[in-house]
């Protein structure tokens, strides 16, 4: 095969990788759609820039425009999240989480943090940023029935250890931290708290589910392509504590962390893609925020009246975009999730809490997230539909085959964009036209 040939088999691929999410039901929870005015700047001349530093600060010429950028997005970021201090250049939420670690720790400090089998993110685990930065981890105790941390045992935990830094935040995010419960540890003990806000962002701009940054948070990170949905990028935002100078020393350690400290340029085509997301949610935000948590309670209590394992039953199943499922007695979670997928439903196989974070492959939960289902129109009574698209393939063993083409007739009614400036847009049309 020819490299021309190559190539046209990769634009061939991705073709059919469209068209089979426009016939799906995504519902991975860290991935959502960008709207179509955001998607235009993804293909400008901005791609093929370079910038690094600050705005007035570079160390290339021709950024005129994009320091212009640059500080509107900033600004965006600052008015939507009503913070002091935002940082808009991470390219990722593990790169931005990146940037905290180096600005706020060194080799050999404590951090505590979540469990991986209660819903940490892997950037948090000894094997990813935090192990490779050096960091001894010490996890919070979890409440498998409150499907949180413990806050007793967490607030003795954090005056024994005495972390440099402790962080909250998860990849399964079904309730809100307990910072408030928290500050009296965190005050005797001088401990730095940093929010990992990568799954709920939007939600918390939206002002649906905590507000960080005014509940015991110094720093928050966070990905801007889950429940905020923009492009695959990253940012950190802060109201730092104390004096203006100890403010501003605070925050210039976390722009060092960002650069030099993990990236060089920053995707100046992502930047600018981000403004404008930035700008659909101040304009939609509270109003598509709503919604998602609407519908995550809508599918959560009706899988449960079809007799799933919901988890986070005491507490009315979930408070964000995502549930988790155990799916044991329908045969384990990645068993479920391959068979959704055969049906076009896409959602992920994830541990839960009682699992043994060494067997990461072999889980017994599933994870679900509306957020892009929520983007694409649907509503409650749409989430009926979709737990017993889940049911008759996990339950009741139907073919997955004649179980897709049902989930496509059904899809075929929600592919325009909504809570954005392009509303009622079509999704994939963008990338028709390309092709």
């Amino acid at each position: 095969m020819s490299a021309l040939e190559d190539a046209l088999k990769v634009k061939e691929l991705v073709k059919k990788h469209t068209e089979w999410f426009r016939d799906s039901l995504p519902m991975i929870a860290s991935e959502n759609l960008i709207s179509p005015m955001a998607m235009e700047l993804l293909i400008s001349d901005l791609h093929n820039r370079y910038a690094e530093g600050l705005p007035g600060k570079r160390y290339y010429q021709g950024n005129i425009y994009v320091d212009q950028i640059e500080e509107i997005t900033t600004e965006l970021a600052k008015k939507l999240f009503n913070v002091e201090y935002a940082d808009v250049r991470p390219i990722s939420g593990t790169n931005a989480n990146q940037a905290v670690l180096f600005a706020l720790t060194k080799p050999g400090d404590i951090i505590t943090g979540p469990p991986l089998q209660g819903g940490a993110h892997i950037s948090s685990a000894p094997f990813g940023a935090v192990g490779m930065r050096g960091l001894h981890k010490i996890e919070y105790p979890f409440d498998v029935e409150e499907m949180n941390i413990d806050v007793d045992l967490t607030a003795k935990l954090i005056k024994i250890v005495k972390p440099k830094l402790a962080l909250f935040g998860m990849s399964v995010f079904l309730f809100p931290a307990p910072l408030k419960e928290l500050q009296d540890a965190f005050q005797e003990t001088g401990t730095t708290v940093w929010y990992d806000g990568a799954h709920v962002l939007g939600l918390i701009a939206g002002g649906e589910f905590q507000d960080p940054l005014r509940e015991g948070a110094h720093v928050m990170s966070g990905s801007t392509h889950k429940t905020l949905p923009g492009p695959q990028r990253g940012l950190i935002v802060a109201n730092p504590p104390g004096d203006e100078e100890k403010r501003a020393k605070f925050w210039k350690k976390i722009q060092r962390g960002v650069f030099p400290g993990v990236i060089s340029n920053h995707h100046l085509h992502h930047m600018a893609a981000l403004a404008v997301s930035l700008a659909e949610h101040i304009e939609f935000g509270k109003q598509y925020a709503q919604q998602i948590v609407k519908n995550a309670k809508a599918l959560a209590q009706e899988l449960y009246e079809l007799g799933f394992k919901v988890l986070g039953e005491k507490n009315g199943f979930t408070k964000s975009h995502t549930i988790l499922v155990d799916v044991v007695a329908q045969g384990g979670g990645r068993r479920v999730a391959e068979d959704l997928e055969k049906a076009n439903i896409i959602c992920n196989y994830n541990l839960l809490p009682y699992d043994d974070p060494k067997k990461p492959r072999n889980p017994s939960g599933i994870r679900l997230g509306v957020q892009e289902l929520t983007r694409l129109g649907m509503k409650e009574s749409e989430m009926k539909e979709v737990a017993n698209f889940i049911k008759r393939v996990a339950m009741d063993k139907e073919d997955p085959t004649k179980v897709k083409e049902d989930v496509k007739e059904f899809k075929k009614e929600f592919n325009k964009i909504h809570y954005c400036f392009n509303e009622g847009a079509e999704a994939y049309k963008f990338f028709e036209n390309l092709f």
